[in-house]
């Protein structure tokens, strides 16, 4: 694989992060941050008030790099791997299905929840979504983008089949993945050994962002806490990649 030179300005985008970042945008955001690194490929992290809206995709974050911009982890992993940048090429093809299978397994469960419990619980909505969302801009604009944007999620879990289910629910949905990550994982440092995968990159993401987020409740983070390896797991990353290498 022949690699295609980094540029030292590349730049990711993401929303402000003391006062407008969502817990699910935050958790994306960090697993392409730890993608990155895990890559060992530099990039700046910008926060500005209308990512959303830069973002070609409508998702958050998105990278900047030379004159590309490309949304979301698995377009971002695509990107990085036509520039010769893989952390996945040493698996094999069952194992590579895997790793699919699991990553479909944080996005279908863990993502969810994150929207669930942000724009389908009330008290989460009304005391952190909402004003957290539209806190950038002046009312009456700011009702209207945080109503919008609720009304848009709810509409998605309607047609997933997620808008009838009560929050403990939701909550068992978040044990039983992280059951189903912390059996994969086992005793090992990573999913697949001693080299991390994007898989790995996914799943700090979110369960980090989980750990460190104030929410009303602090069920969501005690669901995962039930779990030492997957604690073990963030720390582990978290020292190897983020520790005196914040940017």
């Amino acid at each position: 694989m022949s690699f295609i030179p980094w540029p030292e300005n590349a730049t990711l985008y993401q929303p402000l992060k003391e006062d407008q970042i969502l817990l699910s945008d935050c958790a994306s955001s960090l697993a392409v941050q730890a993608y990155l690194r895990m890559c060992g490929l530099p990039v700046q992290v910008v926060c500005r008030v209308n990512a959303e809206y830069m973002s070609p995709s409508g998702k958050i974050p998105f990278i900047h790099v030379g004159n590309q911009v490309v949304s979301e982890l698995g377009p971002i992993v695509q990107f990085t791997k036509a520039k010769g940048h893989s952390l996945s090429e040493a698996l094999d093809d069952v194992q590579r299905a895997e790793m699919k299978a699991y990553m479909e397994l944080v996005n279908n469960m863990l993502l969810t929840a994150e929207l669930y419990i942000q724009w389908c619980d009330d008290a989460t909505a009304t005391e952190i979504s909402r004003p957290r969302y539209s806190s950038p801009y002046s009312w009456p604009l700011s009702s209207i983008l945080a109503y919008q944007k609720q009304w848009e999620v709810r509409r998605k879990m309607n047609a997933i089949g997620w808008g009838g289910k009560t929050l403990e629910q939701v909550y068992e949905d978040v044990s039983q993945c992280c059951q189903a990550l912390s059996q994969r994982l086992g005793t090992q440092p990573y999913f697949f050994n001693k080299h991390p995968t994007e898989l790995d990159a996914l799943v700090f993401g979110h369960l980090f962002t989980i750990l460190t987020t104030r929410l009303t409740s602090a069920e969501l983070a005690e669901r995962i806490k039930s779990y030492s390896n997957l604690l073990s797991f963030c720390r582990r990353i978290e020292q190897t990649y983020f520790e005196d290498k914040r940017s």
